[in-house]
C-alpha cells in the first residue's frame, strides 16, 4: 500500500458519515489492544479555543521534558496534522502501516473516517510511548469517539452555538453534549461563562463527584507577557491551560520555567496567525467559522490593530451562519472580497458580498472567482485578514508557502452525520 492508496482508504471512510456514539470506536480499540489503556490524557471538549488550549498545553508539557501526543481536527491541509507527537507530523510510512493494520481490524464494523482516526491515534501515540496525550473532541462530546478514554482531566473552553442540528438548539443542550466527557472522579476546568451553561457543567460534574475548577476572564492579568497569540480570548485560553497544569501539578510536575518557556513558543496555525510577507505587506489568518469565533476576531482586530482597517478577504461554509458573521464583520474594513471554499458545502460568493453590502454600505464589496485572485487583487494593500471556513486558511497556508505538508488532503474534512447515534 501506498501513501496516495492510504489516503484513498480513509476518503472512502466518508461514505460511513460521522456517526454518533461509542460502540464502534470502543470495539476498533479492542480489536487493536485497547490502546488507550496505556496512556495519559487530557481531553478538552467546548465550541470554541480546543485546537488553541491544546496546542498551549502541548507546548507546557513538552516544554518540561515529556513525550506529547498532540490529536486535533479538523486539519488545515494534510491529515497528517492531526497526529502528531512533540509537534512532528505523524510520518506517511506511519500512516500508510496504521491503515493497513486497523483497516484488517476493522472489516465487520464500518467505522466511519474520524472513528478510525480517532483509533489510529490512540495506536500510534501507545507505540510512541507519549508521556501525555492533548487529546480534542471532535463534535460534541458524550457521544464523540475520544469519549472512550479515561482522562486525567476534562477541559472544557467554552460553549457557544455551533453544529445546532446535531448538539441541541439551546447553550443548555450544547453543554450537556459538551459535559459529557466528565468522568467520574476526574477534575474538571473550565472557562464557560453563561450562567446557564455553567449550571449544566456544575451539575454534571457534582453527578460524577468531579472537582471543578472554573476559570474567570479576570485570571488573564497573571499570564506571562510572552505569549505569541493575539487575541484577548487567547489569553483565556491560555489561563485555560494554566488552570489545567496546576490542577495536575501533583502528578505531572511543571516548572514556572517550563510554563513560561510553553507559553512563550506555541505555536498554532490559522488562529489570529500573523504573517509578514517580504514586502511589509502583513496578513492575518484566522477561522472564525461561526459567530463567536467572529466576535472574537472583531475583537482582536480592534484592541490589536486599532488604526489599521484591513482588507478583508472571506469565504464559508454555506451550512454556518454566514449572515451573522458578515455582520459582525463587515463594520471592521472599507474593502471586503468575497471568495469560494473549495467545498461542495461553499456559501455563494455573490450572497455572501450581498450580505456585506447591508451590513456595511459604504463598503467597497466584490466577489472574486477564487482566493488566489483576492489576494492578487489586495497584493499592494498594506494589511489583509483572511478570515472565515478553516477550508479557505488551509488553501490560503498553500497558496502562501506555509504549509504544515505538501499534499493537499483538505477534503477529507468533509463529513455529513447520521441522524441516530450508534
Amino acid at each position: 500500500m501506498t501513501y496516495a492508496e492510504a489516503i484513498q482508504f480513509l476518503y472512502g471512510l466518508q461514505m460511513f458519515g460521522a456517526n454518533f456514539g461509542l460502540a464502534t470506536p470502543r470495539r476498533l480499540a479492542a480489536l487493536v489492544g485497547n490502546p488507550q489503556e496505556k496512556l495519559r490524557f487530557i481531553h478538552v471538549a467546548g465550541t470554541n479555543g480546543k485546537g488553541s488550549t491544546c496546542a498551549i498545553l502541548e507546548s507546557i508539557y513538552r516544554a518540561a521534558g515529556l513525550r506529547v501526543g498532540l490529536f486535533t481536527s479538523p486539519h488545515l491541509v494534510s491529515f497528517r496534522e492531526r497526529i502528531q507527537v512533540n509537534r512532528q507530523l505523524i510520518p506517511e510510512s506511519e500512516i500508510v502501516r496504521l491503515v493497513r493494520e486497523i483497516r484488517h481490524a476493522n472489516q465487520a464494523h464500518e467505522a466511519t473516517l474520524f472513528e478510525f482516526a480517532t483509533v489510529m491515534a490512540l495506536k500510534y501515540f501507545a507505540e510512541q510511548k507519549c508521556d501525555l496525550v492533548i487529546w480534542e473532541t471532535g463534535l460534541g462530546g458524550r457521544l464523540d469517539a475520544t469519549n472512550i478514554v479515561t482522562p486525567l482531566v476534562s477541559v472544557i473552553t467554552n460553549i457557544a452555538f455551533d453544529h445546532e442540528q446535531w448538539l441541541g438548539d439551546t447553550l443548555e443542550k450544547i453543554a450537556a453534549e459538551k459535559a459529557g466527557i466528565i468522568k467520574h472522579g476526574v477534575p474538571v476546568v473550565t472557562a464557560a461563562a453563561q450562567p446557564e451553561v455553567l449550571a449544566v457543567i456544575e451539575q454534571a460534574a457534582k453527578s460524577f463527584n468531579a472537582p471543578l475548577t472554573r476559570v474567570a476572564p479576570s485570571s488573564t492579568c497573571h499570564l506571562p507577557s510572552s505569549l505569541p497569540l493575539f487575541g484577548e480570548h487567547q489569553k483565556l485560553n491560555a489561563a485555560l491551560a494554566l488552570a489545567t497544569v496546576e490542577v495536575l501539578q501533583r502528578e505531572i510536575p511543571v516548572s514556572d520555567e517550563h510554563i513560561r518557556t510553553g507559553l512563550a513558543t506555541v505555536n498554532w496555525l490559522g488562529r489570529l496567525q500573523l504573517i509578514e510577507k517580504p514586502n511589509g505587506q502583513k496578513i492575518l489568518l484566522d477561522g472564525a467559522h461561526n459567530l463567536a469565533g467572529a466576535e472574537a476576531l472583531r475583537a482582536a482586530l480592534e484592541n490589536d490593530f486599532p488604526q489599521t482597517r484591513p482588507l478583508l478577504i472571506f469565504g464559508a461554509l454555506g451550512d454556518k451562519n454566514w449572515s451573522g458573521i458578515c455582520r459582525l464583520l463587515a463594520p471592521l474594513s472599507a474593502k471586503i472580497i468575497t471568495v469560494p471554499v473549495a467545498s461542495e458545502r461553499t456559501a455563494d460568493t455573490t450572497e455572501l458580498a450581498n450580505a456585506f453590502r447591508s451590513a456595511n454600505p459604504v463598503a467597497t464589496v466584490t466577489a472574486a472567482a477564487n482566493l488566489s485572485a483576492a489576494l492578487n487583487d489586495s497584493k499592494d494593500e498594506p494589511f489583509v485578514a483572511i478570515t472565515g471556513s478553516l477550508y479557505l486558511i488551509g488553501e490560503a497556508l498553500e497558496l502562501l508557502d506555509l504549509s504544515p505538508a505538501n499534499t493537499d488532503e483538505r477534503g477529507l474534512n468533509e463529513w455529513t452525520a447520521s441522524k441516530k447515534p450508534r
